[in-house]
């Protein structure tokens, strides 16, 4: 929801939790393959933003940091299931505890429209987290990524009350080394979430508003993966793995205080298909606030 809105001039923070877990994983064709085990994620994102007060190319420059991110379980699910569709064990590489990988948007511009705020955002992964070829407690991903995001918000009524909203997320990886010195590039994904919502207002004011949306996700891996992976005593290329996709509904409920700048969230996602990919639920609560520079 609001995908297309940028804070105003000041700093904001906000926060994104994150409760993930499956113990599905759905091979070709949407089929379930047999596996033993849960995957499952807990984490707490910190995205700290700054809008300076001039505008550049009209629009308004955001940039951003989420840093720490602490997480028990890897937020990279890093499972070789071959295109065969063979038994395999959930959780594997995914039981550690720690900080995550940190992401920064060294530049994001925002346009706020008559009836749309549109942004866009070229942002960096940078492999911070604990990573070991092998290992059971790993956090991070192991590679550098490269995120370029864009978000809209359409305003469907005069009074900005019913919304369409969409984000997108094309992210580039970068190399990884995987055990028996290997390398793996993971293949390029596309993400997109998207949301109808619609603002009621709980108080005459308007000092106090409730929005209802219906939201949903998909995501589609879109290139080759690259370099080798080990598979059982051989070493094949990492190009034979299949694609991965994932589709997911469901709903989010967000409190808004215009005065105070602060917004409060949870939203709740069902993943009902996918293909060589987990097949779980996903439940994501947080808020976000704006110290405005200067005071309106």
């Amino acid at each position: 929801m609001n995908a297309g809105v940028a804070p105003p001039p000041g700093f904001s923070y906000a926060n994104i939790t994150i409760d993930y877990g499956a113990s599905t994983f759905d091979g070709s064709n949407g089929k379930s393959i047999p596996v033993s085990g849960d995957y499952k994620v807990w984490a707490v994102e910190n995205v700290f933003m700054y809008v300076p007060q001039f505008k550049f190319l009209g629009g308004n420059l955001v940039y951003e940091l989420v840093a720490p991110t602490p997480a028990t379980g890897s937020l990279v699910a890093d499972l070789v299931v071959p295109a065969t569709g063979s038994a395999t064990k959930l959780g594997l590489n995914a039981g550690g505890t720690g900080i995550a990988d940190m992401y920064i948007q060294p530049f994001g511009l925002a346009w706020h429209l008559k009836r749309a705020d549109v942004q866009v955002g070229e942002g960096l992964m940078l492999p911070t987290g604990r990573y070991k070829p092998g290992a059971s407690d790993n956090v991070g991903a192991g590679y550098f990524g490269n995120h370029v995001t864009t978000g809209s918000t359409l305003y469907l009524t005069k009074n900005k009350g019913t919304s369409a909203n969409l984000f997108t997320d094309w992210e580039v990886h970068g190399s990884r080394l995987g055990t028996g010195n290997t390398y793996k590039t993971p293949g390029q994904a596309f993400t997109m979430e998207w949301g109808i919502g619609q603002v009621l207002p709980l108080k005459k004011d308007f000092t106090r508003l409730l929005q209802l949306g219906f939201v949903g996700y998909d995501q589609w891996q879109i290139t080759d993966n690259g370099g080798q992976i080990p598979l059982g005593p051989a070493v094949v290329p990492a190009s034979t793995l299949p694609y991965y996709k994932v589709h997911a509904l469901g709903g989010q409920v967000t409190l808004i205080f215009p005065k105070r700048d602060l917004s409060l969230y949870v939203k709740g996602y069902h993943e009902y298909s996918a293909t060589y990919h987990l097949l779980g639920t996903n439940i994501v609560f947080g808020g976000a606030w704006t110290l405005r520079i200067p005071k309106s």
